[in-house]
């Protein structure tokens, strides 16, 4: 039976926003472990959530506010109209500089017309690179637990998942502690067909950071398997001891890995959306294809910042990490006066980088969604429940300690209320 054009259709089928692609960024296959999707179990979290509770799924922004020349830099240039409209790669007068002081954190040279691409946010950042790489059937190897988004976009785009587990630091591995992905799993993955390695580093959520012979063996089986490394280095200027070794720097990586980075956390500017991406010419320009679809740009004004990131807030980031050096110590210290139930931090309760603590909950035998509702409603603080991070996440919760110290004194102390009812 024939419509006359324009007529609505009748024989359509149920369910606006829920295209197949959508649906696969509920995770539903995890709903074996948990009894609910990720989704579902983040909706029934976010139910209790009230204008009182204390957020610590991310930093707090007052506490610790961007440099003072944030917002500056951002009036200038808006207020010089020439800069609203940009290539989608980013101002050339931007990337130039960026180009050169990361390249020179990263251990490489950058080309800042062929390798370097500005995003609204390493967000943004991140699935547009995976989007240039990742077909759909594709299996990717992503380090369990990381980043809660990076396994959702990578379902998005139809990829197939296999996970890389954090083992403990194997015995006599020198004075590094904590947490490694498991290179014998990820040698069995690339073995499988992976074409693609992801990873954070620092590890979000655990915060750890992987010693060198670890980047290296990392560095090795790519290059062995003839595969290609994506690495969230967000967190890349929040590490508190041993400097960062980077996978790109590595030999034969330049043209293998793709390293996504910003300001948004460290120095705090996340309001602003500005993130970057460093690439091989080829991956950059088919990120930069994936983003003028996108958002056609980063926010053009923002990008100005970029031009004083990394040059003018050295004495900015030396006092930050301070401050939360002294907040991770007052962490450390609930989690040992809290030992008796059985909590403990994955990897460490003093993680070498970022400002969050991974803490094992599973002692008390209580679904992470009900556990981060249990807090919401008789703690009145929001954690990030640790399915959110992969399965191996799974009877864990994370926090972000990066807040006002008294507030933050008094959140714990809540929550180690809370966590004993919830013992009993």
């Amino acid at each position: 039976m024939s419509r006359e054009p324009g007529s609505p259709r009748t024989d359509r089928k149920p369910g606006y926003g829920r295209a197949t692609a959508v649906r696969r960024l509920h995770l539903p296959e995890r709903a074996g472990r948990m009894g609910l999707s990720v989704r579902e179990a983040d909706r029934f979290v976010a139910a209790g959530v009230t204008g009182d509770v204390l957020d610590t799924t991310h930093f707090d922004t007052v506490r610790f506010p961007p440099p003072p020349w944030a917002a500056e830099t951002f009036a200038a240039a808006a207020a010089d109209g020439a800069h609203a409209y940009t290539p989608y790669r980013g101002a050339e007068a931007v990337r130039r500089p960026v180009a050169q002081e990361l390249g020179r954190r990263l251990g490489i040279p950058v080309d800042p017309d062929r390798e370097l691409l500005l995003t609204p946010g390493s967000q943004a950042g991140l699935f547009a690179t995976l989007a240039a790489l990742v077909s759909p059937g594709d299996t990717v190897a992503l380090v369990d637990p990381d980043y809660l988004f990076s396994e959702r976009i990578l379902r998005l785009l139809g990829a197939h998942v296999h996970h890389v587990p954090l083992i403990p630091v194997p015995a006599g591995a020198g004075p590094h502690d904590g947490l490694v992905p498991d290179l014998d799993e990820l040698a069995a993955a690339l073995r499988g067909g992976a074409s693609v390695v992801l990873f954070s580093h620092p590890n979000n959520p655990t915060g750890a950071v992987y010693p060198p012979e670890v980047v290296a063996g990392i560095a090795a089986l790519v290059r062995e398997y003839d595969a290609f490394a994506v690495v969230d280095e967000l967190y890349a200027r929040l590490v508190y001891d041993a400097p960062l070794p980077r996978l790109i720097a590595e030999p034969g990586m330049r043209g293998r890995c793709a390293t996504v980075t910003g300001p948004s956390k460290t120095e705090s500017l996340s309001g602003y959306r500005v993130g970057v991406v460093v690439a091989p010419g080829e991956v950059a320009d088919g990120a930069e294809d994936v983003l003028a679809a996108m958002s056609l740009r980063a926010p053009a004004y923002a990008q100005h910042l970029l031009t004083r990131w990394l040059r003018d807030d050295e004495e900015f980031v030396r006092d930050r990490l301070a401050d939360l050096r002294a907040l991770r110590e007052q962490t450390a210290a609930w989690l040992a006066d809290a030992a008796d139930l059985g909590l403990r931090a994955r990897g460490g309760p003093r993680p070498p980088g970022t400002a969050y603590l991974f803490v094992d909950a599973s002692a008390l035998g209580v679904p992470d969604h009900v556990l981060a509702d249990r807090l919401v409603r008789e703690a009145g603080v929001l954690v990030s429940p640790g399915y959110q991070f992969g399965p191996r996440g799974i009877g864990s919760f994370r926090v972000c300690y990066a807040r006002d110290e008294a507030v933050w004194a008094a959140a714990l102390g809540r929550m180690t209320t809370a966590l004993r009812a919830l013992a009993r």
